[in-house]
């Protein structure tokens, strides 16, 4: 059988996965309003894509200051906690784990989205970067607003996300989840503090490398501690520049960070690769310098096929490969490559985000 490696188990730290494919975490906008809350339709959607031997769920924002985008799932309140106790049974009936990704969005939010001025390593806004609100147009598509200047984080105001980050993580293993990815990657929150040309602080979050690594440390040691290494993850995107992320240290500061969170022995890293078309390729010698510098699990995203994948397993750069769109369109994907078929598309780009009803969601169709 063709891309074999991609149907093996693998063992996440202790979570036994069916298979090697991930479904990737993917903004979708279904949560029941008010209150960001997950609902039955989203469980459907999820329970669908179980063929994944794991599941890493939509961004879910760690508080109301964090959230960026308009209808985005929370992990902060009790009615959000039992909403994603329905998606954690769906999900685990069906045989396959599911993580929660915890979300601070920083500086990439706008008062029109939660009524709160964003904050922000430095006090910098994100030129050329948009969020998105449903202000009532007729197609009920996604209105996009331009970001707001953010305010200086304090260190009260750090030490507060960083509790939230552990609170959310406490509220998803309460809510059934096999663990947590803490969102380092895509010019969010920690990102930012991860980057020189959005952080300019001089304290012991900026100024040098080590520095900027701190907040992420910080955080991956406080949730570790939390719910266990082995229940955490962390996603870094050490090739992507979009939201105004442009860093000439980037590389060199994600492999400080690398070395650190192996000293941690957290369960993984997912490296967030870009989709596009001319998107920016990780090298194999980076791939290789993680793989030296961190011993557990390493995770590949970014439109790969599965030929991609396999290679990338065989050549021990990652241990599991995560798909996105794929996942979206074909909630049966594993089963369509195992059988060489045909792929559904994409129906309805007005559907990708944001809709109350199964079109463009949970509509896409089984092989026969």
């Amino acid at each position: 059988m063709k891309n074999q490696k991609l149907f093996q188990p693998y063992n996440l730290s202790g979570a036994n996965l069916e298979n090697r494919f991930l479904m990737a975490p993917m903004t979708r906008s279904r949560s029941s309003q008010p209150g960001d809350i997950p609902n039955a339709l989203m469980a459907e959607y999820y329970a669908q894509r179980s063929t994944a031997g794991l599941i890493i769920t939509e961004a879910s924002q760690i508080s109301l200051q964090g959230k960026g985008y308009a209808k985005t799932p929370g992990i902060y309140s009790k009615e959000q906690i039992e909403g994603w106790k329905l998606i954690t049974d769906a999900v685990h009936k069906n045989g396959s784990k599911i993580f929660l990704q915890l979300w601070h969005v920083g500086r990439v939010s706008s008062s029109k989205v939660n009524g709160l001025q964003p904050i922000a390593p430095s006090a910098l806004l994100a030129q050329n970067t948009s969020v998105y609100i449903f202000d009532g147009a007729p197609n009920g598509d996604a209105t996009f607003v331009p970001v707001e200047e953010p305010k200086e984080m304090s260190k009260a105001d750090i030490d507060e996300v960083i509790e939230d980050f552990v609170q959310g993580a406490k509220n998803a293993i309460e809510a059934g989840f096999d663990g947590v990815e803490i969102h380092g990657a895509n010019g969010y929150l920690i990102d930012q503090f991860l980057r020189s040309n959005s952080n300019k602080r001089m304290d012991e979050y900026g100024g040098t490398k080590e520095n900027r690594t701190r907040f992420l440390i910080e955080i991956s040691k406080a949730v570790a501690k939390a719910v266990g290494k082995e229940k955490t993850g962390v996603r870094l995107s050490p090739f992507i520049s979009f939201k105004d992320m442009n860093d000439p240290e980037i590389l060199q500061t994600i492999g400080l960070a690398a070395k650190v969170l192996n000293d941690l022995d957290i369960a993984y890293i997912h490296l967030c690769e870009a989709d596009w078309d001319d998107a920016p390729q990780i090298p194999n010698d980076f791939r290789t310098e993680l793989r030296s510098n961190f011993k557990n699990a390493i995770i590949a995203t970014g439109n790969k096929t599965p030929e991609e994948g396999e290679q990338l397993i065989e050549d021990n750069l990652v241990d599991l490969i995560g798909y996105g769109r794929k996942f979206l369109t074909n909630p049966d994907y594993p089963q369509r490559v195992k059988q060489n078929a045909v792929l559904n598309e994409i129906s309805d780009n007005h559907t990708l985000f944001g809709g109350g009803t199964a079109r463009g969601y949970t509509d896409y169709p089984f092989l026969r």
